[in-house]
């Protein structure tokens, strides 16, 4: 059956295990998409330009929100992110299941300007060990870490704008319940192709 893709936007405080669920989504499902973002940030060991993030400097980002280019854009921890409008809608249109993994003000901003999106908030056990996986990531500058768990703070109250919320304590479980949610939303009847009365294949 014909089907319009869905957008799934996922965000959580930084070192709740977003990125790594997100991971193991796209590695399950040959269907959903990464929409890469783009950032001002320096790459951390083994990201990859055009894999993980489009790292461009300030004036270019400065120059696609002119033009634009972005759904959602953000300053978060001292750097721009945003997200390329076209490359989201395109995918979309054909029938693409796309993955946002992006911060609140983000999520928000998406969710205020569009009716697209399932929203999906991942949250840490506990205040403490979000601090201890920060810590040990060992990629992230002292001073940058503390601004994050400051912004946790803030970020954590913000679960009630989403649709699911998702605790990752234990890795496998929160998997089980995330993957589930997408299976869920992609048997949504309001997203198949519907002509006349009847379903297009």
């Amino acid at each position: 059956m014909k089907r319009k893709g869905q957008l799934f936007v996922v965000s959580a405080p930084s070192g709740a295990g977003k990125t790594t669920l997100c991971n193991m989504l796209l590695k399950e499902f040959s269907n959903l998409s990464y929409s890469i973002s783009y950032t001002t940030r320096a790459p951390r060991s083994k990201e990859v330009h055009g894999r993980d993030y489009f790292f461009i400097d300030a004036l270019e980002f400065e120059s696609m929100i002119l033009k634009g280019g972005f759904m959602e854009y953000a300053k978060v921890h001292g750097y721009l992110y945003g997200t390329s409008k076209n490359a989201v809608l395109k995918s979309l249109e054909l029938g693409r299941d796309i993955l946002l993994d992006i911060d609140v003000q983000g999520a928000m901003k998406i969710k205020q300007e569009t009716s697209l999106g399932v929203y999906i908030f991942i949250n840490p056990p506990s205040m403490e060990v979000l601090h201890r996986r920060l810590y040990d990531r060992n990629d992230t500058p002292e001073d940058n870490i503390e601004l994050r768990l400051k912004n946790a703070e803030i970020e954590l109250a913000q679960f009630v704008n989403y649709d699911y919320v998702v605790e990752n304590d234990i890795l496998e479980a929160a998997y089980k319940q995330i993957s589930s949610i997408y299976i869920a939303e992609t048997c949504r009847c309001a997203l198949l192709d519907v002509k006349d009365g009847r379903l297009q294949f």
